[in-house]
Order: C-alpha cells, then sequence, then structure tokens
C-alpha cells in the first residue's frame, strides 16, 4: 500500500497547525493459502480496511515524531488485522525548516517480517 495523505505531525508547531503531506507504505505479511484456495474475501484481510485505518490516524491523531506515528500505526495493524508481521514506511517529503533536506523516511517493523527499523 502507498498512500499519501495530509495530516498534522511535526516537532514545530507550524507544522502541526498547517498539515503536511505524509507517504504511508505498508506491507502486510500473513497466510495467505485460505483466501487463495476459497477466492473470498471474508478469508482474506481486507486492504480497504487496512487503508481507512492509516487514513484516520494520519489525518485525525497528531504526532510530534514520525517514529511515533509509524509505531502507533504498527501496534494498531498488527491488532486490529492479526497479521504475522506489518512493516510501516513513514515519508515526510518536505521539510518545512530544512528546505535543502529532500525527505525524511522511518521504517517500523513488527513479527514476523524480513528486515528491522531503520531512518533515512
Amino acid at each position: 500500500m502507498d498512500i499519501a495523505l495530509v495530516g498534522h505531525h511535526g516537532y514545530h508547531a507550524a507544522e502541526r497547525e498547517l498539515g503536511q503531506r505524509f507517504v504511508v507504505d505498508v506491507d502486510l505479511f500473513c497466510d495467505i493459502s485460505a483466501p487463495g484456495a476459497s477466492d473470498k474475501l471474508a478469508d482474506a484481510i481486507d486492504y480497504e480496511k487496512v487503508y481507512r485505518l492509516v487514513e484516520k490516524v494520519v489525518r485525525e491523531d497528531h504526532f510530534f515524531l514520525v517514529e511515533a506515528l509509524a509505531t502507533d500505526l504498527v501496534t494498531r495493524i498488527r491488532t486490529q488485522f492479526g497479521v504475522v508481521g506489518v512493516r510501516v514506511r513513514v515519508r515526510k517529503p518536505s521539510i518545512p525548516f530544512c528546505p535543502n533536506l529532500g525527505h525524511v523516511e522511518i521504517e517500523v517493523s513488527s513479527g514476523d517480517v524480513p528486515g528491522g527499523e531503520r531512518a533515512d
């Protein structure tokens, strides 16, 4: 999932007041044998519900750090959807107080996923 949304997160008050664009990428790790055999949504993770959760958190909640936003998303997705593992990358494409910095990105994972946490 590659989701672009406006949220009110950031260390500086102006970032939280004005809002800014965030890009969230979600990787889900789960057993797909049941939905693969049945071809029924009832046996699968409903990606629209995952999207709606990400959308709600990014648009309605407020975090000072992208690390906290990513960690919160990982926890909620893992809890609500019972996946084996989840990896969330949150990218802040423009940094208002660092005009020469292209973006910042944090990756947080939980459960059975390849790799671990990283920050770019």
